[in-house]
């Protein structure tokens, strides 16, 4: 048995794990007024199995491409379905992202793999698909599976958030100018698409102010961003921030994405930004706006500790991961908790901040 091989079937026990989770969830009466798990509508990101594929081409040519004005360039898709039948699809991928892209802090760029623009992908698993997200290693693959279960995390929280498959990709270049690369990755579902399967559209529109935005769905995403130890997000600029509304006449929602800089995947290269006066991205700051009402977060509070054991659960039933880190982010969870269940904790995290707008907006952060 192969190195990768038995890789994958280490992760098969994973996701089983993690999908027992999920089903759970889908019977949980506590969960039933918050939300009704609909599925995601693909069969790509419906299936929690690992996907392999194989990506072809020029990858150099691909790689060097990360200027601001980035070109597409010719790919060949193949995977094997279950019953081994082959499918190539020619697609078209470019460089994108803004710290990640940059050659100085990551050897491998993010991508965008854009289908409508290659030939049509008909019958196969990404028939449906237009252009989705590929987060590849930055600085070693533990921090994407890290990153992964983030997203997994959040998918527990709340539907209006991003599918995310990990797959193992094969980065092969046709030219034979570089090594075979395999690598665990991430596909990220479409946003048009996480829009429609929540019955929205996008809402491109920025400078909106924070309690503009719906305020359940808002606390939500923030205190999840606090829980991680995520500050590398805005409403203002839509950083790593999302928009989608039913109505223009009706309140917003903002569905996060990148959790590279998150305190819960602590990757080498991550560091918070220096107007938060932060010491690592392992310690906490609340960016949300803040309530005078100490009752204004209990419906938020209470949603994360019934949904506690299923959220430690994504990591405990994961075996991919080192033992070590499954302690290490247990405490950090820990910690978390402790702080929403107590009344001086809660004060100091989620209500003092009000009085230092740094902790609210940081306008230097343009993208």
């Amino acid at each position: 048995m192969s190195f990768r091989s038995a890789l994958l079937m280490i992760f098969s026990y994973c996701v089983t794990s993690h999908t027992s989770v999920l089903n759970a969830q889908k019977n949980s009466p506590a969960n039933s007024d918050e939300k009704v798990r609909s599925g995601h509508g693909s069969l790509l990101f419906e299936n929690e199995d690992i996907l392999h594929f194989r990506l072809v081409g020029k990858l150099n040519n691909l790689f060097n491409d990360r200027s601001e004005n980035m070109s597409y360039h010719p790919m060949l898709l193949q995977y094997k379905d279950k019953d081994s039948s082959l499918f190539s699809i020619n697609i078209m991928v470019k460089t994108r992202g803004h710290f990640r892209r940059l050659k100085q802090n990551c050897k491998m760029p993010p991508l965008l793999l854009n289908f409508s623009k290659g030939e049509k992908s008909k019958s196969s698993l990404f028939e449906m698909q237009g252009k989705l997200k590929l987060v590849v290693p930055c600085q070693g693959d533990e921090y994407i599976i890290k990153e992964w279960l983030a997203y997994k995390v959040y998918n527990i929280i709340t539907d209006k958030s991003f599918a995310a498959r990990l797959a193992m990709v094969d980065f092969e270049d046709s030219l034979s100018k570089r090594k075979t690369e395999s690598h665990y990755c991430i596909l990220l579902e479409d946003e048009d698409k996480m829009a429609q399967r929540n019955k929205t559209f996008i809402w491109k529109k920025k400078m909106l102010n924070m309690k503009d935005i719906d305020s359940d769905e808002f606390k939500k995403m923030a205190v999840f961003q606090y829980m991680i130890g995520n500050t590398d997000w805005g409403i203002p600029y839509l950083q790593n921030i999302v928009l989608i509304s039913r109505d223009t006449t009706k309140a917003v929602y903002a569905v996060p994405y990148d959790f590279d800089h998150s305190g819960i995947v602590d990757a080498p290269y991550a560091g918070p930004a220096e107007e938060l006066e932060l010491s690592s991205v392992r310690e906490r700051a609340y960016r949300g706006y803040c309530e005078n009402d100490k009752k204004a977060f209990a419906k938020t509070f209470d949603l994360f500790n019934r949904l506690k054991n299923e959220i430690y659960n994504v990591y405990t039933g994961c075996t991919l991961l080192k033992p070590k880190y499954v302690k290490t982010v247990s405490n950090y969870l820990d910690d978390f908790y402790e702080t929403i269940n107590s009344s001086k904790q809660t004060e100091t995290e989620f209500q003092k901040p009000c009085k230092t707008n740094i902790r609210i907006e940081l306008k230097g952060l343009k993208k």
